[in-house]
């Protein structure tokens, strides 16, 4: 494998596992810290970054946004849902 495939992959990982921690506090506290600006700005932007890896067809940046995506949609949904 190649190092710019095994960088690639690293960064991929800790970008999108950098975000379940905000899942959790959502899930525990509620979303009332964060707005839905930002969040619809994320996720315009991490869709942003799908469609540029389809267009390079390369798996780690479209994995990792597509990841990114979805646990994005659940925070806008938790936030949506959760009242604590």
């Amino acid at each position: 494998m190649e190092l710019s495939a095994l960088v690639g992959g690293a960064a991929a990982v800790c970008t999108t596992l950098a975000f379940i921690p905000q899942i959790i506090k959502i899930r525990k506290q509620g979303g009332k810290d964060l707005s839905y600006s930002m969040l619809f700005l994320y996720l315009a932007g991490v869709l942003f970054w799908l469609f540029y890896g389809l267009l390079l067809h390369a798996p780690e940046i479209i994995w990792a946004n597509a990841v990114t995506a979805l646990l994005v949609v659940i925070a806008l949904g938790l936030k949506a849902t959760q009242r604590a």
